[in-house]
């Protein structure tokens, strides 16, 4: 392949720092770096931009994304209740087709031949981003070294690192891949790889542990417009700042640690420790305001829609035409939406303790079992007979046999 310039998906860590050198030498072409401000938190991106520069990008591109990546990707996964195998709320997977995305943008005002990326041969991201790439680009060119370069392990990206001069920030003796935004936070690798082992505590960041987490529960109120929160404990504010609030109420509490044997896509089980405050606290208020706004048979039929289109956000089909399709059927369930949910959080839990909305479709006078019930009992006699007949029928079959 003929590359004269490349866009490359940076991050500033030891992939894809060693990359930027790695793609000068192999192809003798210009590099430039792109770096997404997703909401990592303190990162330096003034040092990031002169670490490439250093090593050798011609150019880099450095973009807050934050209010696109919560408008057009958290917000339609919250209103999907977008999680993965019952755990994961898609944190990375929710980021990768806005980074593909812009990759997209700059090659194409730049001119330059190919887009590149740091991900592994055997993970979810390298499907995400490309898929995403070809969904937008058809005849983009993509450039993954590290399913093709020599070294077979991050040891031996350290001593290429050391070997040629290349500024990194791990260790062998620490040697985790972690990857954050304001959604979540992702921890693999080291002792991580074998499941038996528990987790060791310096590899989080976001949350507290059950024994350093406060003895006394606290009681927030989030409330929801057409399926989006919309104000955290009666004070109205953008979707982010509620995000990045509980992110730190959340994991002052310990909620959000989540440990998996997660189902890549390549095929593979893999153990993951996530970190997601935030999601989980909104992700369980949002589905506790459907239980009181959604009929019955929309709620069911929903939940299996939020089974798949999780799989299509974590299989890296963001903009094919069924997630686009979905999209449309859950914007529609949210129109009522709307309320108030009340959750206690406490020593790792973030437990309902109620709900209100205008919209609500729990009648009382129905429900109770008061004086007050509305209900006409003698009715279900005759229901139970008309929906039981199936079943009758098949008996006297089987009484036959």
């Amino acid at each position: 392949m003929e590359v004269k310039k490349v866009v490359l998906a940076y991050s500033g860590g030891l992939d894809t720092s060693v990359i930027i050198d790695w793609l000068k030498k192999k192809y003798d072409c210009e590099v430039i770096a792109f770096s997404a401000e997703l909401g990592q938190g303190e990162e330096d991106y003034e040092s990031i931009k002169d670490r490439a520069l250093k090593i050798g990008a011609s150019k880099v591109y450095i973009e807050d994304l934050k209010e696109e990546f919560v408008s057009d990707y958290i917000i339609p996964a919250i209103k999907a209740n977008a999680v993965y195998e019952g755990k994961y709320y898609l944190a990375t997977a929710l980021g990768r087709p806005l980074i593909s995305k812009r990759l997209v943008a700059i090659a194409k005002a730049e001119g330059a031949d190919a887009i590149a990326h740091g991900c592994t041969g055997k993970g979810n991201d390298q499907v995400r981003i490309e898929a995403s790439a070809y969904a937008l680009m058809p005849e983009v060119k993509i450039i993954a070294p590290v399913r093709t370069w020599e070294m077979k392990s991050r040891q031996e990206e350290i001593e290429y690192a050391k070997t040629n001069n290349i500024p990194i920030s791990v260790t062998k003796e620490k040697i985790y891949s972690i990857d954050v935004n304001i959604w979540g936070r992702a921890i693999e690798c080291g002792v991580l790889e074998d499941p038996a082992i528990e987790p060791p505590e310096d590899i989080y960041d976001l949350t507290a542990s059950i024994d350093n987490a406060p003895d006394k529960a606290e009681y927030i109120e989030l409330e929801f417009v057409k399926g989006v929160p919309v104000a955290l404990n009666g004070k109205k504010s953008k979707l982010l700042d509620i995000i990045n609030s509980l992110n730190d109420i959340g994991g002052k509490h310990g909620i959000g640690r989540l440990d998996m044997i997660e189902n890549r896509l390549v095929g593979i089980k893999s153990r993951e420790i996530y970190e997601a405050p935030a999601a989980e606290i909104i992700m369980k208020a949002h589905k506790e305001l459907e239980t009181l706004t959604l009929d019955r048979e929309t709620l069911h039929y929903k939940e299996d829609v939020s089974r798949r289109y999780s799989e299509l956000v974590y299989y890296g089909l963001w903009f094919s035409p069924l997630r686009e399709a979905l999209q449309a059927f859950v914007d529609e369930t949210q129109k009522n939406v709307t309320g108030t949910v009340r959750i206690k959080l406490h020593k790792g839990s973030a437990t309902c303790v109620g709900r209100t909305s205008e919209k609500s479709l729990y009648n009382y006078s129905l429900a109770t079992y008061d004086p007050e019930d509305k209900f006409e009992h003698q009715d279900s006699e005759g229901f139970i007979k008309i929906w039981s007949l199936p079943l009758k029928v098949v008996a006297g079959v089987k009484k036959d046999e």
